[in-house]
């Protein structure tokens, strides 16, 4: 998963934006993604709740396909508590040693794994509190585990969920968790259990941070700040087209 959202990044905002947005806009919004993505999933590889909280605590500064390719093989030899407790420091940071921090990555592993057996007998705790006690679980990875495993309707606010809810309007606060607040306001109840997956998947492969492909949008004619991002982007791509007309210097 991509790195946190950060405040000095905050996407410009939508043009003539008030909160909380319109209704009928938002709910538009969910269902066209709804139709295109009905049943989203994090793309993380897991098999147990246990495997999930590893998997999503390894991603913070990695991509998701840089994890699977790591937890792989390390899943092969330790997915529960005991054997990755049992594994230890340094048997877990092989294993991890291609993702970023994973140094410290493999000390919270370790750690979450013996106070998962110490204090939860052996089972990752399913609430809020106790998950977020676990080392290297923060409020983000929570709320991931949570709404993947369909107990909390929670909205994991990462970089893309940032982004795409600032260009879309769905939100204009400047914090992650203040984001996730907003969008718990706006996001009609019946599309928040699936809220987070759409709002990812779409800011990852649609409404990217460079180039967004807002030609190919399903919900572009809904977006406020399109016109704003459009001119940013054709300048880049004609100069780009240009350079390659150009013929070789010398020629």
């Amino acid at each position: 998963m991509p790195p946190t959202a950060r405040t000095a990044r905050t996407p410009r905002a939508a043009p003539g934006f008030r909160f909380p947005p319109d209704r009928d806009r938002v709910e538009t919004i969910f269902q066209r993604l709804s139709g295109v993505m009905p049943e989203p999933k994090t793309e993380l590889d897991f098999t147990s709740p246990f495997t999930l909280v590893v998997a999503v605590a390894l991603s913070a500064q990695a991509t998701d396909v840089g994890v699977n390719k790591a937890t792989r093989t390390l899943f092969a030899v330790a997915d529960t508590p005991a054997k990755m407790a049992a594994l230890g420091v340094e048997g877990v940071t092989p294993y991890i040693a291609s993702i970023g921090l994973y140094r410290n990555k493999a000390k919270n592993v370790v750690a979450l794994s013996r106070m998962i057996l110490d204090q939860h007998g052996g089972e990752v705790p399913l609430n809020r509190s106790d998950l977020q006690a676990l080392p290297g679980v923060g409020r983000k990875t929570a709320s991931v585990v949570l709404n993947e495993l369909g107990v909390e309707p929670a909205i994991a606010v990462d970089t893309h969920v940032y982004r795409v809810s600032h260009r879309l309007a769905l939100a204009n606060a400047n914090t992650p968790d203040k984001v996730e607040a907003q969008l718990h306001k706006v996001v009609p109840a019946q599309w928040l259990p699936k809220a987070h997956h759409w709002l990812i998947l779409h800011g990852r492969y649609v409404c990217t941070a460079r180039k967004p492909n807002c030609p190919g949008c399903i919900i572009s004619d809904l977006c406020p700040s399109r016109a704003g991002i459009m001119a940013d982007v054709q300048p880049s791509r004609s100069r780009t087209a240009r350079a390659k007309a150009a013929p070789p210097s010398g020629a």
